[in-house]
């Protein structure tokens, strides 16, 4: 038997130097002296107990395999298990972040919560280091799952995550699962299981009705700390939330605030201009009407009459703050201009997409000449009570098909389930007959198949998982990427359409 005073020995000079942690078979248990410990004779055994708030673990030592200053490799059993496991006790250089203290208590708790759920299942590479070049967060726990025949990629978002991570996992998710099926030899990968604090599936649910069957997907939620696990069903995400104003209430409120911006010099002429770059458009509730300068928002108009400004303490319009309107709308001719020479302006940089947007509504069919110009609407349905979502917009081919088109100025990973936010709902209202009852596409008799997309974006700037995550859509939704010219300020132009 070994000399377990000198292991002690060496245990406690890890402990005083302030930076050490303990791991069980490659699981990180602690940091010394936070995680307390002793080892102890029990009959003719010889035992090591681990403590602290959040465990209690103790083993059975059976031999050292590797004692050096840094780093205390222990041979050790698990009462009830006959295959040996390793304990390992190792100074750490620095501190670890609490970011990544946080990570790895999660990682040692999630995947106890995964052998009390599944109890025949083996989890094996559950980690959290990013990797960037496969586009995998550190935001989130990713591994696999075998259940005898049976394999799954697995990803898990911590009790403490955003609500945009949670969003985000499904998207991540599927290349998770795309990559381990590419490394995966001779025991194909199921699907996918993604596992969420409790309440934050639902945006996952509503997106997994837009995947293929290729893309499998088991959803499930968790209570921390010791809470129950359960399996979510889809079909319970309840109605797809939007909202669809009737046509003819939007247009009467952008009517109102035309007649209430013409009783104003500055607002009535620079609308009245040959190259006006002032949209008005509805919000989603017909409540408010907001100007845009080349998307930009910088007036709002409702009952209260017209408030302007380009953050939210906005200013009422009036005789007397004329003056601010008019050098404000100055301003953005100035620096919201695509011949303007300050292109890092923060006007010139700000609300790319609604730029694109605005390019897109002067001139619909320079997007794509099938687009019947008559007919598209920004944010029509609207996601959101408030009118801020992601530019969306919703028009139609000149043979009667629908389409939705989403817009981007920068990477992201996301786009193409984003799309499904905005094409799960339009799908729901084409169904339900909503368009035709609340007047748009007045005399059209829309195509019954489901609306095509259109993804538009500058041509360098799709983000490279975008086709990985196509592949993964239904087969009935149809997806035409179209990339744009770099400087599209200048005009848009198509690079290609794929």
């Amino acid at each position: 038997m070994d000399d377990w005073g000198k292991i002690e020995r060496a245990l406690q000079a890890l402990a005083a130097s302030g930076s050490a942690e303990v791991r069980e078979d490659g699981e990180w248990l602690g940091e010394l002296p936070a995680l307390r410990y002793e080892m102890r004779a029990h009959g003719q055994d010889s035992l090591v107990h681990l403590w602290s708030a959040e465990r209690n673990v103790t083993r059975r030592l059976l031999r050292v395999r590797e004692h050096t200053e840094d780093r205390i490799v222990l041979e050790v059993q698990r009462f009830g298990r006959a295959r040996p496991g390793r304990l390992e006790f190792r100074r750490t250089r620095r501190p670890r972040s609490a970011v990544r203290a946080s990570r790895e208590e999660f990682r040692a708790h999630f995947r106890r919560i995964l052998r009390e759920r599944f109890p025949d299942a083996e989890v094996d590479s559950l980690t959290a280091a990013p990797d960037l070049e496969h586009s995998f967060s550190g935001a989130y726990l990713r591994g696999r799952m075998r259940e005898g025949a049976r394999a799954w990629a697995v990803m898990a978002a911590a009790p403490d995550a955003t609500s945009a991570a949670a969003d985000g996992m499904l998207g991540i998710g599927i290349l998770w699962l795309d990559w381990t099926r590419g490394q995966t030899g001779k025991q194909p990968i199921q699907g996918l299981r993604l596992f969420f604090p409790e309440g934050a599936s639902r945006s996952a649910r509503e997106r997994v009705a837009a995947l293929s069957s290729g893309a499998r997907t088991e959803l499930f939620e968790f209570r921390e700390p010791d809470g129950p696990m359960r399996r979510m069903d889809p079909a319970d995400a309840g109605n797809l939330e939007s909202w669809l104003v009737p046509r003819g209430a939007a247009e009467s409120a952008v009517q109102a605030a035309c007649e209430a911006a013409a009783r104003f010099s500055t607002l009535a002429g620079a609308m009245a201009e040959p190259s006006c770059a002032i949209r008005l458009r509805a919000a989603s509730q017909a409540s408010e009407v907001v100007f845009s300068f080349r998307g930009l928002d910088f007036a709002r108009s409702s009952r209260d009459g017209i408030r302007f400004g380009l953050s939210d303490a906005r200013e009422k319009l009036t005789a007397s703050t004329e003056p601010a309107l008019d050098a404000l709308i100055r301003k953005l001719d100035l620096y919201r201009s695509p011949s303007t020479s300050d292109t890092k302006h923060p006007l010139y940089r700000a609300a790319p997409e609604r730029w694109i947007e605005a390019q897109v509504l002067d001139d619909p069919e320079r997007l794509d000449a099938h687009l019947d110009p008559r007919h598209i609407y920004p944010r029509v349905p609207a996601l959101t009570p408030g009118d801020s979502g992601v530019p969306d917009l919703l028009g139609m081919t000149r043979q009667g098909r629908l389409v939705v088109v989403e817009l981007k100025a920068s990477e992201d990973l996301q786009m193409p389930l984003q799309t499904m936010d905005y094409w799960l709902r339009v799908r729901r209202h084409q169904r339900d007959g909503d368009f035709e009852r609340n007047g748009y596409f007045p005399g059209i008799k829309l195509d019954p198949r489901p609306p095509l997309v259109w993804l538009a974006a500058p041509a360098l700037r799709f983000h490279p998982a975008t086709e990985i995550l196509l592949k993964y859509l239904s087969p009935e939704i149809e997806v035409t990427r179209i990339g744009l010219n770099e400087n599209w300020r200048r005009g848009l132009k198509i690079v290609f359409r794929q």
